[in-house]
């Protein structure tokens, strides 16, 4: 929100100094973006006057001026076709420098002729669009006076930042409104007279979507005259970064920044049918103000004549009755917009526009007769003409309320011992008049242009919340909220900052930690994961759909319906597909050996909250090339490794978990498999890679790959640490060869090993897997090492032949396997 100080002191009445002001409005809330001097940039340009403008003896097209700039003539070659003797114009000296381009002016000549100067244009100036000729100044501008004081450039503008949910802020009277309140000047009333009315509109109104459009006012002016609107308010509607346009238009323009009630002018003649009706949009495109072509939909409120949609209402005019050169009658338009319905349709149609931007944060419903009157009133003047009756659709929203205010909440929730009487001062001063009091609180009228202040409330309740759960919720703002919203009116303009500081207070002597648990998992899975040499990967959680679906389904619903690029259309349902994406763009860039993670998100239907967190990890090509050993292609072992590590890492002992051959089809159907605790909850996945992925993808022909659930991870059970019990006893270690059918799994081996002597083998480990010559077809030898750990004593022969047995048959029943 930008405003000049005079536009300010339009509204107050005030001795302030700019510093005053622009410090009380950051105290009172509404923050102080910064405050500028659009006359600095001028500061060097003096009025001058034409001495004398004659033919350049070497160019058609140029003029070889005499200028006299209050300290001597000066020669200037000038290329304006205006450039004549005896008119005052804009002087720039050597050394100045033009605002539009950035140019630094410099002594010197053209085509022999001597130029130390310029004479400038509106355009170069920054001034407007205007650069058909150089500025002409009136008879009576003051040769050698600087042109910025002189035009009254030099003010400052003030900007300001406005919270959403105050829309009368967007409006230099409502800044004017709390400053006054502040302390800072009065108030100055705002009282248009009545215009007077000759004859009946020459437009009426129908409404169609009182929803949308409750109460819509109108006045028809004939007889006007447009043209460029006087300097003052050019001036004025520049200073905020605003383009004048022409009377009618800057007008509407005017009084959307002072009043922050936005206005329409029709072009009356080209209005059809002689009613505009508000109503749902039918599809049908119209051209709007802003030069685009606007389709509209039955969400949409337009206004619509005879002929078919000719704006869109609350939003942005249509070309077709936008006022012209040739306009002579008017129809000003006065509206009041559903908030909601109007920030819906300009998101909708991504049209962002100041009127949006008032209505859609809510403006004064009671403000709209004596606005229509103002405007009215600035058309005559301006353009001239006589006003019709007002026409009228609707009725006025129903915007009266009260508000309830204890002082002793003022002390124990805001924190400010504030009088009464000072509470109640304040209050006053903002519009919000006495209802009623008693000892100990006052209720007030909430005024109208306060939709903030005991509103309704835009915020829809969660739909899982039970009905009366949701009552009693709702029951309880309706009782608080009103309250609360006077407190934080008088608590900001008697100053936030005079309020004591206090700290909150410590819920425990012993911080809390810093990280959740899943933050924590994670952190050790990258840590881990980085240690065994994999190097971390940040990827998009997008992917093509095409890539998406060989690694399972796509579904629609992970489909994004407005993708950043035509091939991210499609939430990844792992994250290998961006790892293996980013592996096979390093191996076509010969960086095939190595190893990628990742831990983010994994979407799936059905998953709650629509995504878990995985680490992932994908290791190509083969192992580094050493003399004590061979290189070769990695394996779905080495993707094992990597997954064993890091949940142990986690808190999961290895003998808790167990290993199925139903990995998804993206991975090597016989080469992966899944990590489960117990039967049902799986952990991790891994194995190498499909070979059509590998194909299809361009990746090196070993890749494995593997997943870690981190959010299926159970946490630690939390249990107290005993000193360990360390054995005084050696070890006895026996290996065992087991025959067994080709596919018994090695892990079914090693866990009936486990459970046969349980108070006695501590580890057992697979050292041999032997499959050909010597060896029945279907048919492996599984060698382990089995670790007897006495306690007590020291084992005897006979005590390690009986374990050693155990072994054997444990083996055997749950396998089939048999000594060798």
């Amino acid at each position: 929100m930008k405003f000049t100080l005079s536009w300010l002191r339009d509204h107050l009445e005030t001795t302030a100094s700019l510093d005053t002001i622009t410090e009380r409005l950051t105290g009172i809330g509404l923050e102080l973006e910064g405050v500028t001097n659009p006359g600095a940039a001028l500061a060097p340009f003096r009025i001058g006057q034409v001495m004398e403008a004659v033919q350049h003896p070497n160019a058609d097209r140029l003029r070889a001026c005499t200028v006299d700039a209050g300290e001597g003539p000066v020669s200037v070659v000038c290329g304006a076709p205006n450039a004549r003797t005896g008119i005052k114009v804009v002087f720039a000296p050597v050394g100045a420098t033009i605002p539009a381009s950035g140019m630094v002016l410099k002594a010197g000549e053209i085509r022999g002729v001597a130029s130390n100067g310029m004479l400038c244009s509106a355009r170069e100036l920054g001034l407007g669009e205007d650069h058909d000729g150089i500025i002409e100044l009136p008879d009576d501008a003051p040769v050698g006076a600087a042109y910025a004081e002189w035009a009254g450039l030099d003010e400052p503008v003030i900007e300001i930042a406005v919270t959403p949910n105050r829309g009368d802020a967007l409006a230099v009277r409502g800044v004017a409104r709390d400053l006054a309140a502040a302390g800072v000047g009065a108030l100055k009333t705002f009282a248009p007279e009545t215009v007077p009315s000759e004859g009946a509109s020459a437009i009426d109104w129908a409404i169609e979507m009182p929803e949308v459009c409750p109460w819509v006012l109108g006045r028809t002016v004939r007889g006007v005259t447009n043209g460029p609107s006087p300097s003052w308010l050019q001036d004025r509607l520049r200073a905020i970064g605003l383009r004048p346009i022409s009377a009618l238009v800057d007008i509407t323009n005017f009084f959307t920044i002072d009043l922050g009630r936005p206005l329409h002018v029709f072009d009356a003649g080209r209005v059809s049918g002689g009613r505009l009706t508000l109503r749902p949009g039918a599809g049908e495109t119209f051209r709007a103000l802003n030069g685009k072509d606007v389709t509209v939909t039955p969400a949409d409120c337009v206004i619509a004549d005879a002929s078919g949609v000719v704006s869109l209402a609350g939003v942005v005019g249509g070309e077709s009755t936008g006022c012209t050169g040739t306009t002579t009658d008017v129809f000003i338009e006065c509206a009041y917009f559903d908030p909601i319905a109007i920030a819906l349709t300009g998101r909708r149609h991504q049209i962002a526009s100041d009127a949006r931007a008032r209505f859609e944060r809510g403006i004064d419903p009671a403000l709209m007769p004596a606005a229509l009157e103002a405007a009215t009133q600035m058309v005559i003047e301006l353009c001239g003409g006589t006003a019709s009756e007002p026409v009228a659709a609707g009725t006025e929203p129903a915007w009266r309320r009260t508000a309830r205010l204890r002082f002793d909440r003022l002390r124990t929730f805001g924190g400010a011992d504030v009088p009464r009487d000072e509470a109640e001062r304040i209050l006053r001063s903002l519009g919000f008049n006495l209802a009623g009091a008693d000892g100990e609180s006052i209720t007030v009228n909430v005024p109208s242009w306060r939709n903030d202040v005991a509103g309704r409330g835009d915020l829809d309740q969660g739909p899982a919340l039970h009905p009366e759960r949701a009552a009693q919720a709702r029951e309880g703002a309706a009782v608080i909220e009103p309250e609360v919203d006077l407190i934080e009116e008088v608590l900001r303009i008697w100053g936030i900052d005079r309020i004591a500081p206090v700290s909150l207070p410590a819920l425990s002597a012993v911080p809390s930690a810093t990280l959740t648990p899943r933050q924590a998992r994670a952190a050790v899975a990258r840590r881990v994961l980085a240690g065994r040499g994999l190097a971390e990967a940040v990827t998009f959680s997008f992917a093509d759909s095409r890539i998406a679906a060989l690694f399972g389904e796509a579904p629609e619903a992970l489909r994004l319906v407005n993708p950043i690029a035509s091939d991210l259309d499609q939430l990844r349902a792992t994250p290998l597909i961006t790892l293996a994406l980013a592996a096979a763009r390093n191996a076509a860039r010969g960086f095939g050996d190595g190893g990628l993670f990742e831990v983010g998100p994994a979407f799936h239907e059905g998953v709650r909250g629509g995504q878990q967190v995985v680490a992932a990890g994908l290791r190509t090509g083969e192992t580094p090339r050493s003399w004590l050993v061979p290189a070769r292609g990695v394996t779905a072992l080495d993707a094992k490794g990597d997954v064993w590590s890091a949940l142990t890492a986690l808190g999961l002992p290895p003998e808790a978990l167990t290993v199925t051959g139903d990995a998804p089809g993206f991975y090597h159907p016989g080469r992966s498999g899944v990590v489960r605790q117990g039967p049902k909850l799986a952990l991790a996945r891994f194995g190498a890679l499909h070979p059509e992925i590998i194909r299809a993808l361009d990746l090196p022909a070993h890749a494995a790959a593997f997943e870690i659930f981190l959010d299926a991870i159970p946490e630690p059970k939390r249990r107290r640490k005993a000193a360990p019990v360390l054995s005084a006893f050696q070890p006895v270690r026996r290996d065992f060869a087991f025959i067994a059918a080709s596919e018994v799994a090695a892990e079914d081996v090693l866990r009936a090993a486990r459970g046969s002597v349980r108070d006695l083998v501590a580890g057992v480990t697979l050292f041999d897997v032997y499959e050909g010559e010597r060896m029945e077809p279907g048919r492996k030898s599984l060698g382990v090492e089995v670790v007897f750990q006495p306690k007590d004593r020291s084992l005897t022969d006979a005590e390690i032949e009986e374990a050693s047995a155990k072994v054997v048959a444990a083996v055997a029943k749950a396998t089939g396997a048999v000594l060798r």
